[in-house]
């Protein structure tokens, strides 16, 4: 074993083509493919040869989250378009120095943000209220209230593998429904489009002709039936949304149409290609026998397990969900996952609201100037816990803090936090899946972070491959759009897993199993403090402004009153 280094390593299971077949390769491009990349804090195009995979050209931008209120999460959806076609153009503009053009773009691919949930005008074309984000949290009281007609949060797990929760689309489209006048009145008039980030895209590219999603973003929504994979009439029934609002569910990979948008770089190619980010992920890590899982280190983490052609239903708060269909004839690949709502952005909240990290980037290098976190633990739970606890109530806490306490200390607890949140989710799948896990595939902005990965692996005991490609999702998406039937640009072959650009550094695990149980079980006990935060108090009388104002203008008036009354009686006196 080694101790403390990254190796640059090949996944054990993945045979490598030969040098001259991959030379062979790289000449023989059978044509480009473009993906659409759209995440919760950038956007993003990339362009790749066929059948090799390999990144010529890309663009990214950020992207705006308003935050109107605390634990509300808002995009512009217009912004969203613009930068699309910004990036799509800069990547376009790469292409010539590569020795291609944008006439090489045979096919694009979609892959996005899932759950966060658009509404729009289907006269107009311009959205009906800002984005709503997978994280936002404003739509608790509708929790409250479905929950309490079905009487269990876990009622349509059993159809939809998903738990009553804001986190899902479902319970965004019905807030909206029953908070702005806009949409309300558009759903009357039968005017209302909704769907999530890719169904907007599409819509867009396509001019309106086109309102589709795919099964892996559709399976986030909490409508669509996992047996069936269409939308259920019980669930729409119960969330009070109509089917005709909701776009076409169709496989991830088949010839969708042209995009015809005059707006975009891309109009006039073909649309063959759309996943969910994290599916994408999945795809893109090689993760294509039961058991393999990854997780993608951003702002938030998720953690999919693949688990074959038949859905796994979770007992300790894992989702079931679609992990591909590269076909309308081909089988469905499920998946069950554990999401980590606060990663990334626990360092952002060190940066930017409490100041202790100048920058979030330098993380490593206040970590690592101390050897241990000082018995700190850091539970994040800014909106609550996800998977497995799924307690909304849950709020963050750093506790374990002495006179010694430094803040290195907190910096390292909020990288460990991260890998104990995962241990926790990996806990759950090996238990539900019934596979061996034995390896950990990582993507992500995060994982540039060596520190990170290595203090993953002595967490989970056992070794972190990262991806090189260090964002696997673009990857996933191309490969998807490219192997569509009618585009052809290459076959997707699970079991020979020869692509070249699919190389790992690994990272080993050097603690022991005691070591490793004593400080997860002091994890743990962090959790359970963190637990039960938020308690409800009774309605009271709340004392307004205007309640002050008018309390205080009451001396004055009594005088007044008092005033006037005793010069009428002394007028009435003195006239007697």
């Amino acid at each position: 074993m080694t101790e403390g280094k990254n190796l640059p390593h090949s996944s054990a299971d993945v045979p490598f083509r030969s040098k001259e077949l991959r030379k062979q390769s790289l000449i023989q491009h059978t044509g480009l493919v473009g993906v659409i990349d759209e995440g919760t804090k950038t956007i993003g195009f990339s362009i790749y040869t066929t059948p090799d995979f390999k990144e010529i050209a890309a663009h990214r931008v950020e992207l705006s989250v308003i935050t109107p209120q605390d634990g509300w999460y808002e995009q512009d959806p217009l912004e969203m378009m613009a930068s699309i076609n910004k990036c799509a153009e800069e990547a376009i503009k790469q292409l010539p120095e590569n020795g291609f053009s944008a006439s090489d773009i045979v096919t694009v691919g979609i892959t996005n943000q899932r759950e966060t949930t658009i509404v729009w005008d289907a006269v107009t074309g311009k959205p009906l209220y800002n984005a709503l984000l997978w994280k936002d949290i404003r739509t608790s009281t509708t929790v409250e209230q479905i929950v309490a007609k079905v009487q269990d949060p876990n009622h349509f797990r059993s159809s939809t593998g998903l738990p009553i929760s804001t986190y899902f689309s479902a319970l965004k489209i019905r807030w909206l429904r029953d908070n702005v006048p806009e949409v309300r009145q558009a759903i009357r008039e039968r005017r209302c489009k909704a769907g999530t980030v890719d169904s907007w895209i599409v819509w867009n590219l396509t001019n309106g002709a086109l309102h589709i999603t795919d099964v892996t973003n559709a399976s986030r929504t909490l409508l669509m039936n996992l047996e069936t994979q269409a939308w259920d009439p019980v669930l729409l029934k119960t969330f009070g949304i109509r089917e005709e609002m909701l776009p076409a569910i169709h496989s991830c990979s088949e010839v969708f149409g042209k995009i015809t948008s005059e707006r975009s770089p891309l109009r006039g190619m073909t649309l063959s290609g759309i996943m969910g980010n994290q599916q994408a992920s999945l795809l893109g890590q090689m993760c294509v026998k039961p058991g393999q899982t990854k997780n993608t280190y951003r702002s938030g983490c998720f953690l999919l397990c693949n688990t074959g052609d038949k859905p796994v239903f979770s007992r300790h708060g894992l989702l079931t969900t679609v992990a591909y269909k590269l076909g309308p004839q081909a089988p469905t690949i499920y998946a069950i996952e554990g999401a980590v709502s606060v990663a990334g952005h626990a360092l952002s909240w060190l940066q930017n609201k409490v100041r202790i990290l100048p920058d979030s980037r330098d993380a490593e290098k206040y970590a690592e100037m101390v050897p241990t976190s000082g018995d700190v633990y850091f539970v994040p739970a800014f909106t609550g816990l996800y998977a497995p606890y799924w307690r909304q109530n849950a709020r963050g806490i750093i506790i374990g803090l002495t006179q010694f306490t430094r803040k290195n200390h907190i910096v390292r607890a909020a990288l460990e936090s991260i890998c104990f949140q995962t241990r926790d989710i990996l806990e759950c799948m090996h238990q539900e899946c019934g596979y061996e896990i034995n390896k950990l595939h990582a993507d992500g902005k995060l994982t540039t972070n060596n520190l990170l990965m290595q203090l993953q692996a002595d967490t989970i005991g056992m070794p972190v491959f990262r991806s090189q490609l260090m964002d696997s999702t673009a990857f996933g998406a191309a490969m998807c759009a490219a192997q569509a039937d009618g585009v052809n640009l290459c076959q997707f072959e699970p079991e020979k897993r020869y692509y070249e650009n699919v190389h790992y550094d690994t990272f080993l695990a050097t603690t022991t199993d005691v070591e490793r149980k004593e400080r997860y079980g002091k994890w743990k006990r962090a959790v359970e403090r963190s637990l039960g935060w938020v308690i409800k108090q009774k309605k009271t009388r709340e004392y307004t402004e205007e309640n002050y104002r008018m309390m205080s203008s009451l001396p004055a008036s009594i005088f007044l009153i008092s005033s006037f009354a005793m010069l009428v009686h002394s007028l009435a006196a003195s006239g007697q």
